[in-house]
């Protein structure tokens, strides 16, 4: 668990490039930088003056944080991310965070990272996380996509030094060919036990967990799901939870977006 506290504020956009339906946003906000945690994430728009046009924020998970900036990636996928990709530097944003509980670092001496996709963007965060609590652990960045020309909005992965990073790609064009998972067997069989985090798409989520149980591994999951308020209040990103009072139901951006791989049906 994480602290509760949560800031809305206007962040001035520091710098923004985008790659085919790619962008990296660096936005100032030192508030919500001196409190954030790997795994939480943002809700961000363009500030009311600019657009109200989608009228509900955007979730986007936090990438990096130093210095009172941080740094979201996120895909153009509609009219939300298309309006944000085409903003430039020195305009503003309406932004609400940290949000959500995030990852809970093991006292593990080696630990696994296994993204997918756009769901890779928190690892980075995750990775300094561990090694600032800890410098001797072994960090091992496992990462899938469909091709290598997505991994790279995720490249500066590579450039910590203290992180091992093996590739996974659907069509052999970076890395491994074929699944993520792949490498996450083959690196336990090869490393030994280890604390496992995880984000990308539900298969792949569900693969890995599936595998931590059945090895006895303790799995971290971090859901990525549709979501309008971001604070619990519009009921929209509810999972099924496993053993749940009530109506069984847990709500990613309150109750997670990270949870215990047990916690939850995927």
């Amino acid at each position: 668990m994480h602290a509760k506290a949560k800031h809305q504020l206007q962040g001035e956009i520091r710098e923004i490039s985008c790659r085919d339906e790619y962008c990296r946003m660096t936005i100032a906000a030192p508030a919500i930088c001196h409190v954030a945690a790997a795994g939480q994430f943002v809700m961000v728009k363009p500030a009311a003056d600019k657009s109200n046009d989608p009228l509900f924020r955007r979730p986007f998970s936090l990438h990096q944080v130093v210095d009172g900036l941080l740094t979201i990636i996120f895909k153009i996928v509609g009219r939300g991310t298309r309006n944000l990709a085409k903003m430039q530097a020195g305009e503003v944003l309406d932004v609400v965070g940290p949000l959500g509980k995030g990852f809970q670092l093991s006292s593990e001496p080696r630990h696994y990272l296994v993204g997918g996709g756009m769901g890779i963007a928190p690892l980075h965060l995750l990775a300094e996380s561990i090694n600032r609590q800890n410098p001797q652990s072994e960090i091992i960045a496992l990462l899938g996509a469909r091709t290598a020309r997505e991994l790279d909005a995720f490249a500066d992965l590579q450039d910590l030094r203290f992180l091992r990073v093996e590739l996974a790609t659907d069509d052999g064009t970076a890395g491994h060919h074929g699944l993520v998972i792949d490498l996450l067997e083959r690196a336990v069989a090869a490393g030994g036990r280890g604390a496992v985090y995880s984000c990308g798409p539900w298969p792949m989520m569900k693969a890995v967990a599936l595998y931590c149980r059945a090895k006895q591994l303790p799995c971290q999951v971090s859901l990525e799901t549709v979501m309008a308020c971001g604070v619990g209040a519009c009921l929209g990103c509810a999972v099924s939870g496993a053993d749940v009072a009530g109506d069984g139901y847990l709500h990613v951006c309150k109750d997670g977006p990270v949870f215990e791989a047990g916690k939850i049906w995927l």
